[in-house]
């Protein structure tokens, strides 16, 4: 058996998670991509194929730590945009990733933010 490159074993992680994580018009699927030196966070509804909100590294910048601050401040950036657009419950898809480090700081900082999930 051929050993699984990195990428490859996060997309079989991906595709496993999304047959079961959908997000719908009343819960959208906040879903967090994280690259080497950016981190991305989308609302999606599934039903329609849309994304809601979005925010990411590329405009927001902290103070508080390189990376992880960063990842932190883009959690609550994203909670704030989907706060006025009335969404208030979501469900977290970590798109294949680790929950920890970068993925969890979204998280965090989106819960800090006033999201629910």
């Amino acid at each position: 058996m051929a050993k699984r490159s990195k990428r490859e074993a996060r997309l079989r992680r991906q595709r496993r998670v999304r047959r079961r994580v959908v997000g719908t018009a009343e819960r959208p699927r906040l879903c967090v991509f994280r690259s080497a030196k950016h981190i991305y966070a989308q609302v999606i509804d599934d039903q329609s194929g849309s994304t809601l909100v979005s925010a990411s590294s590329l405009t927001i910048k902290s103070e508080e730590g390189a990376k992880v601050g960063t990842a932190k401040a883009v959690g609550q950036a994203v909670a704030e945009a989907a706060k006025k657009a009335g969404i208030n419950q979501v469900i977290f898809d970590r798109n294949g990733f680790l929950y920890h480090g970068r993925i969890a700081a979204v998280a965090e900082g989106a819960r800090d933010g006033g999201l629910e999930f």
